[in-house]
């Protein structure tokens, strides 16, 4: 849960599409994953992330 998060915070800072890239994760996961967190399914909290952490998110993605 917790890359979901992360991924969700960094997509807020830098664009959804520009985090997509940066993880390597499908565009639907991402609409999904930013869905439930506007929906409170998902607490994404305060807090960022620059693209200098994307590259330690991805190294922890989990296969999708």
């Amino acid at each position: 849960m917790d890359f979901k998060i992360q991924a969700v915070k960094l997509a807020k800072e830098i664009g959804g599409a520009k985090a997509i890239v940066e993880l390597g994760i499908p565009e639907n996961t991402m609409d999904a994953w930013t869905k439930a967190a506007r929906e409170g399914r998902l607490d994404a909290g305060p807090g960022s992330h620059t693209p200098q952490t994307a590259m330690s998110l991805a190294e922890e993605r989990p296969e999708v």
